[in-house]
């Protein structure tokens, strides 16, 4: 009998799981695949985004409130999902910026940070497992840390030797970082949009926003999953002090997203197992050495 494949998402906050990656994790919950979802954070110093939830009892109870949102995405999913325990470390603003608070997640010594990633590693027994980039996908400092205990945890799980005490030892065989923002999808909308004659949100973000210092990653994988956008979309909604339900991201028709760019993005970071470039699955050479 073939071995169930398990994929395992890492995170910072709740809502990241939802705003990345979130299509392809329900399209391969339908197929039958295991999803776990790692948040190492709750998300407590999180600004509310949304207007209509910037009220004072929102406020005093975010932390309760974010995780409430993250219960209601998971089922949305189909996913499993646990968190790590760390404390956001918020997202400092100014010249210069201010240090970062005592003990928050981004402070964290690297074997402190990854000694509970290594363990849900071991436990859950992903064959791949999906990431951000070394710059976190954007300079966040909880997200430029969740690259480095993945990419930690990924190294060390199969190792007897570290770790030990986080359970016996597991080694997954991709590594993944998510292409959240490539400019090549933002101007494919955007020349179907203005083909349309629709508004176009995305000429005037364009033109204003500073990517150099988001890495231009090379997609190797494509992930189709546009049956599934409406699903990744409630799951955002379900965070409702982080998703404003009428603001940008939801100004493109469903129609124009699917003909656009009907696919997730990635960079394969690390494989242990021969697979072909470009990608559309994955599990790509996974399927095959699991099921030998």
């Amino acid at each position: 009998m073939s071995e169930r494949l398990r994929l395992m998402a890492v995170h910072a906050h709740p809502d990241d799981e939802s705003s990345k990656g979130a299509a392809t994790m329900a399209r391969y919950v339908s197929e039958g695949v295991e999803v776990l979802v790692v948040t190492l954070t709750g998300g407590e110093r999180g600004s509310i985004l949304n207007p209509a939830m910037d009220r004072p009892e929102i406020v005093a109870n975010i932390g309760e409130v974010r995780r409430k949102e993250m219960a209601e995405a998971r089922q949305i999913l189909g996913v499993h999902q646990e968190f790590s325990g760390f404390v956001d470390s918020g997202l400092p603003e100014g010249d210069p910026l201010p240090p970062l608070p005592e003990g928050c997640f981004a402070l964290q010594p690297l074997d402190v940070a990854s000694e509970p990633l290594v363990r849900s590693v071991r436990s859950f027994k992903p064959h791949v497992v999906l990431t951000y980039d070394e710059k976190g996908g954007y300079p966040h400092p909880d997200h430029i840390m969740t690259h480095k205990v993945s990419v930690e945890a990924f190294d060390a799980a199969g190792d007897p030797e570290r770790y030990p005490e986080a359970g016996d030892p597991w080694q997954p065989l991709k590594l993944y970082y998510h292409v959240s923002f490539p400019r090549v999808r933002f101007e494919a909308l955007s020349q179907l949009l203005d083909e349309r004659g629709l508004d176009n949100p995305y000429k005037e973000w364009m033109q204003s926003i500073d990517t150099s210092e988001w890495p231009e990653w090379e997609i190797t994988t494509q992930v189709r999953c546009d049956a599934y956008f409406e699903t990744r979309d409630r799951a955002l909604i379900a965070h409702a002090t982080q998703i404003d339900p009428n603001g940008f991201w939801f100004a493109v028709p469903m129609d124009v997203q699917r003909e656009a760019w009907p696919y997730e993005d990635y960079h394969l970071a690390r494989s242990l197992v021969d697979t072909d470039i470009p990608e559309k699955d994955l599990f790509a050479g996974v399927r095959e050495a699991v099921r030998a």
